[in-house]
């Protein structure tokens, strides 16, 4: 028999389920306090995080995607970022937009129905808010092209789920990235659902990083639930991107430990007993016990900083109930710089009902 080829997943963790290291640490990350920053901002996200179902459960917000479980892949994926590269996120990496900038009031002024949600104070250059799954990545590739073009050394970065790994768009992505070696870095974020479909269900590879292959990419599979292996995953694939080497794809293990949004209730399709196991693997408690055990961290640490948190999150929530309220022609503002002649007729027809 002869074959045509053969491949292999390789899959990094660094820190088990208990906070305990289950292989030599990489040389970038084994010095704890330098862990403390991404820490931080994962306790802080989960602040947030409940704050904001907190606001949408008293109809101060419209419908929320919580990102509870995720904190260590989307904050990793941030922090992995030179401040000149290009994300495009789907709808739910807080953690990454923090890191790049991006107000929470921000985050608040987009789910609550405001597209100046929309315009970061982070880069400019990274795209707006994506919640048609996987189209975003296309904007990623097309980034990467004119990075690749201009010899430029940024890449961009795009997020979907397990789900968005399915889309066409998804695959245009990454073999637009692999016939161009292009610095691109599809991140998927598997966290077992695609709202009420379980992943076993809407696919059958065996894993997701595995369809970066189809591509020519190089493929990784990461326990997203350990920042040390969140970070070393981004950094092989920032080094590899950087130097010409092209793209990859990142699957990052995770769970979504709410429901999908605000709008969804989980406990309809997916067994208690599920999330309670999640819940034993979940993202903040391992690297909390880590971090202690190395001395770098404390409980009277921990207590003063999610204090902090929440006064910072307040000083957002504040900010985001004071803005002042849109007029109605907004509405017609944000999908086309020169709208066209009915679309402008729909507008004056607003305007006329309200007597202006």
């Amino acid at each position: 028999m002869t074959v045509a080829a053969t491949f292999e997943i390789e899959y990094l963790q660094y820190l088990g389920q208990d906070g305990t290291p289950v292989a030599e640490l990489p040389a970038a990350f084994r010095d704890p306090k330098a862990l403390l920053p991404a820490f931080e901002q994962m306790l802080f996200v989960r602040t947030f995080d409940s704050k904001a179902i907190a606001l949408q459960r008293t109809g101060k917000l419209g419908t929320y995607a919580s990102c509870l479980g995720h904190e260590a892949t989307h904050v990793g994926i941030g922090a992995s970022m030179q401040p000149d590269d290009v994300f495009a996120p789907s709808y739910r990496e807080y953690g990454a937009q923090f890191m790049r900038g991006v107000l929470p009031r921000e985050v608040l002024l987009y789910w609550g129905g405001d597209e100046r949600g929309n315009d970061f104070s982070g880069p400019k250059q990274d795209y707006a808010w994506c919640v048609p799954i996987s189209t975003q990545c296309l904007h990623a590739a097309g980034a990467a092209l004119k990075f690749k073009l201009m010899k430029q050394k940024q890449l961009a970065v795009a997020c979907c789920g397990d789900g968005g790994s399915s889309k066409t768009d998804f695959y245009a992505a990454l073999n637009s990235a692999g016939a161009y070696q292009l610095p691109l870095i599809l991140c998927v974020v598997n966290n077992g659902w695609a709202i009420s479909v379980p992943r076993s269900a809407q696919t059958g590879a065996k894993t997701l990083a595995q369809k970066g292959l189809a591509g020519g990419l190089h493929c990784l599979q990461v326990d997203g639930n350990d920042l040390i292996a969140v970070l070393e995953g981004m950094r092989r694939a920032s080094e590899r991107a950087r130097n010409g080497e092209g793209g990859s794809v990142i699957e990052f293990m995770t769970y979504r430990l709410h429901d999908h949004t605000t709008a969804d209730d989980a406990r309809r399709y997916r067994d208690e007993s599920e999330v309670k196991d999640a819940w034993t693997r979940e993202p903040i408690a391992r690297l909390r016990t880590y971090l202690t055990a190395q001395g770098v961290w404390s409980d009277e640490e921990e207590k003063a900083w999610a204090e902090e948190c929440a006064k910072k999150v307040d000083v957002e929530i504040n900010a985001y109930l004071e803005t002042p309220v849109q007029p109605v022609e907004a509405m017609f503002d944000y999908l086309y710089a020169d709208p066209p002649p009915d679309l402008l007729a729909q507008r004056a027809f607003a305007l006329a009902q309200e007597g202006r």
